[in-house]
């Protein structure tokens, strides 16, 4: 079994910042990409951002400049940083690891956390 949990919503006024976490745990045996993306309600899961296990990383349009992905690979966590933000970023985040145990591939999803920008 592989868990992802994610810590760090909450609420916060336009132009504030928050820090999402993302912990990977289980029978793990190495992790790729980790991510993460949101999901307005009646809308499709997006992108947010990326990183892979050699720091390579790929951002949505809507979010580059204002927000920072970045991974732990000791502690098997992904971060992501998020200044500046606005309320349509109001959205629940879920954190994304594909990674392997043993010999088998697995796309892991948290749980989700719910992120709120008052305008």
């Amino acid at each position: 079994q592989v868990q992802l949990v994610e810590s760090g919503g909450g609420l916060v006024q336009a132009g504030g910042s928050l820090r999402l976490s993302c912990a990977a745990s289980g029978r793990i045996s190495s992790i790729n990409a980790m991510g993460w993306y949101r999901q307005v309600l009646g809308k499709q899961r997006e992108l947010v951002a990326t990183i892979t296990s050699g720091g390579s990383t790929n951002y949505a349009d809507s979010v580059k400049g204002r927000f920072t992905v970045s991974r732990d690979n000791n502690k098997n966590t992904v971060y992501l940083q998020m200044n500046s933000l606005k309320p349509e970023d109001t959205a629940v985040y879920y954190c994304n690891a594909v990674l392997f145990v043993g010999y088998a591939l697995k796309n892991v999803w948290g749980q989700g956390t719910q992120v709120t920008v008052s305008s």
